[in-house]
């Protein structure tokens, strides 16, 4: 099999396995291979932890965008602090300071909150397909068991 290939990938080809199957006359029952389904589940095996590899590395993506995000917000502020200094001369110019200073601490502190509920929104998205469509799988799996004891 193809290692390029995703889990949702080798669940389609099992499911179209399972619905070309030979059924037993007089029963809803069917016949399958069982190493050609052994093979797909192998597969699964393989290419989990490939899948899991490309979560972990979207969470240390996220981990160091966030870190990325707060270091620019913090120079910003740090920016700002010394820009409002500069300016505390005259009265004028130090209001326009503060309000100016204070639109850039709460716009990156916008921009750093938005990246994390972004990446922690893309990070969930990801582990969530994932646990889904091995909850499928493992669904399918069992049930094909069941039926396969039972017949």
């Amino acid at each position: 099999m193809d290692m390029d290939m995703d889990i949702m990938e080798i669940i389609d080809m099992m499911e179209e396995t399972i619905s070309k199957a030979s059924t037993v006359p007089l029963t809803s029952k069917i016949m399958l291979d069982k190493e050609e389904l052994l093979d797909y589940i192998q597969e699964i095996r393989l290419v989990y932890p490939e899948q899991l590899k490309e979560a972990k590395w979207v969470k240390t993506e996220r981990q160091r965008i966030l870190a990325e995000a707060e270091e620019r917000a913090e120079s910003i502020k740090k920016s700002a602090e010394e820009m409002q200094e500069k300016l505390i001369d005259e009265h004028e110019i130090t209001r326009q300071a503060y309000e100016k200073a204070e639109a850039i601490r709460d716009m990156s502190e916008r921009d750093a909150k938005d990246i994390k509920m972004d990446t922690d929104r893309y990070v969930d998205e990801i582990l969530g397909d994932v646990e889904h469509r091995l909850d499928l799988l493992l669904r399918k799996v069992r049930e094909d068991r069941d039926e396969h004891l039972n017949s």
